[in-house]
Formats: structure tokens, C-alpha cells, sequence
């Protein structure tokens, strides 16, 4: 039962968003391209020929792309999406 002015299905309706900014996020990195580059993006380090050839279109070595999924992580972790009386008042 929804009280104050949330509707019944409230909290369904965050968990579809949750759900579809997920999806977007997803989308949005996948890479158009499906040639994989000899040297990583960032560092300039040779991206071995095993990663290249696992996951097309590949841009960075291991160590850059953890980095961004960790800067990722860190970035989308900070948003509160309930918006509960108890999150805002921490």
C-alpha cells in the first residue's frame, strides 16, 4: 500500500528505471566498431592478440579498461534513484 502521493506501483516503476539506465549504459559502450586496436587508447601499451581476437572491436589493454569500469562504477554508485525520506536526510 502507497502512501502520500506515490502511486501503487512505485517502486516498480524505479526498478524498470534502474533497469533501463542499466541497459542504456550497456549500449552506449559497446563499441560500433568491430576493429580492435594493436595499441591501447589510453596508455599506448600493444593489447594482446588473444584480447583482440576474444572481444571485437577491443580499445584498451586490461589494466586501462579496468580503470574506466572502476571511474564507471564510482560515477553511477553516487545516484540515489529511491529518493526515500531516509536518503535524503543523510
Amino acid at each position: 500500500m502507497a502512501s502520500g502521493w506515490a502511486s501503487d506501483d512505485a517502486v516498480n516503476q524505479q526498478i524498470d528505471g534502474t533497469i533501463a539506465d542499466a541497459i542504456d549504459n550497456a549500449r552506449r559502450q559497446l563499441n560500433q566498431n568491430s576493429l580492435s586496436a594493436s595499441y591501447c587508447s589510453e596508455c599506448g601499451d600493444p593489447i594482446p592478440e588473444a584480447r583482440r581476437l576474444a572481444l571485437s572491436g577491443v580499445q584498451y589493454c586490461i589494466h586501462c579498461q579496468q580503470q574506466i569500469d572502476k571511474q564507471l562504477a564510482n560515477a553511477t554508485a553516487l545516484y540515489n534513484r529511491r529518493g526515500s525520506k531516509d536518503s535524503q536526510l543523510r
